[in-house]
């Protein structure tokens, strides 16, 4: 991996090329990010680098993520995150990284925590089928319907698909199109919808199937 990048997601709009077509995009507040902490061979077993995102008051840091910040003599971040960058060397406890290391035309990976919609039917969470709406099916269209076996096993077979909690998962959209970067503001423009709301955590990182 070679760039990375947390972010905030700002919301959708739209955008033209220059040949006049629409182009949705979700606008994305990338960096700037501080460099917290290094891991390395020696100490960690593995060589990554921590970035941190958005302020935070101090009075509102615990004293462990004190602690933490302190040793390393950077400034309190509201979120961390770790990434296995290849130049990490490059990289020094403090450095700042914005925007602008990413260029239009570039793909990239997306990750994010999804919308959560509560508890939802197996129609919502699995697309399920509807049952009959006809000849006596009565008030159970959308319903599971059957679980399987009859008296062999008698019991419902672990994973099988039911009505459940939906969202507030990790979710990764892969080859997405970085459509504009206003380096200036710290904002990427990235062709589609990303995961999560307005205001969500995202990391931005380089396509792994280009």
């Amino acid at each position: 991996m070679q760039k990375a990048l947390i972010g905030k997601k700002i919301g959708m709009t739209q955008i033209f090329d220059e040949k006049g077509n629409v182009i949705p995009v979700t606008v994305v507040e990338a960096g700037p990010c501080n460099v917290v902490m290094k891991k390395t061979v020696e100490n960690d077993g593995y060589e990554a680098v921590q970035l941190g995102f958005g302020d935070i008051k101090v009075q509102r840091v615990n004293k462990p993520m004190t602690g933490h910040f302190k040793k390393n003599d950077v400034i309190a971040k509201k979120t961390l995150k770790e990434f296995k960058l290849d130049d990490i060397d490059s990289l020094n406890i403090g450095d700042t990284i914005t925007a602008d290391i990413f260029a239009a035309g570039d793909k990239v990976d997306v990750s994010g925590t999804s919308k959560g919609k509560g508890t939802a039917g197996a129609i919502k969470r699995w697309n399920f089928g509807r049952l009959k709406e006809s000849h006596g099916t009565g008030p159970v269209a959308r319903h599971a319907g059957s679980l399987g076996a009859c008296s062999d096993p008698s019991r419902v077979y672990k994973g099988k698909k039911l009505a459940g909690h939906l969202g507030v998962e990790r979710v990764t959209i892969q080859n997405l199109l970085i459509a504009k970067v206003d380096a200036e503001n710290n904002l990427v423009a990235i062709k589609g919808a990303i995961p999560g709301p307005k205001g969500g955590i995202v990391l931005i990182r380089d396509s792994i199937k280009k």
